[in-house]
């Protein structure tokens, strides 16, 4: 189900504080759309915002939200979503732009896809090509590598123990001068 509705908010939203009537002016949203749209025990968490919707009553701040909003309200089983009609060219070109940075985002994850496909395929073709000997070769090679990161670790491991402890034994830093306390004269 799919309406347009224009909710007035001018109403409710002169009775509360100046620092509230934006946060009032969404929820007068939300309770129109509820009790129009039927949503079950007029339940405001079924109601969903659009970011533009929000954006649209905050855009001139807390102080001073619109006094009526053009809604479009689509009805999708119990959760009810609400988006605005028309954007004004501010937010037009805000949506374009986040339209485009996903086009771009979905451009690259399809290119990135391709390539790591091509890729696999390239290193399937290079293990086929290997001969057994090559493997159990390079899986020597792999494991004498593997123990020499490991010595080279535990070796680190052991030199800043070491280094700590000799940091822990060693005197301690700057010198202090003496104080020279001020003392009464002798009469």
């Amino acid at each position: 189900m799919e309406r347009e509705y224009i909710i007035p908010l001018r109403e409710k939203c002169r009775v509360v504080p100046r620092y509230r009537k934006s946060e009032k002016a969404i929820k007068t949203i939300k309770e129109f759309i509820a009790k129009h749209m039927k949503v079950k025990d007029r339940d405001l968490t079924k109601v969903r915002l659009d970011s533009y919707v929000n954006e649209l009553v905050w855009s001139r701040g807390i102080k001073n939200p619109p006094h009526k909003i053009k809604v479009k309200a689509i009805k999708e089983g119990e959760i009810v979503r609400v988006g605005v009609v028309e954007l004004p060219a501010r937010l037009k070109f805000k949506k374009q732009r986040e339209e485009n940075v996903s086009k771009k985002a979905v451009e690259a994850v399809k290119k990135k896809k391709t390539l790591l496909e091509k890729a696999a395929e390239a290193k399937k073709e290079k293990e086929e090509s290997k001969t057994e000997e090559q493997k159990t070769d390079e899986a020597d090679k792999k494991t004498e590598a593997e123990e020499k990161k490991s010595a080279v670790v535990e070796a680190g491991k052991a030199m800043e123990k070491a280094a700590a402890k000799q940091m822990k034994h060693q005197k301690g830093g700057k010198k202090k001068e003496p104080k020279i306390h001020r003392m009464a004269l002798q009469k």
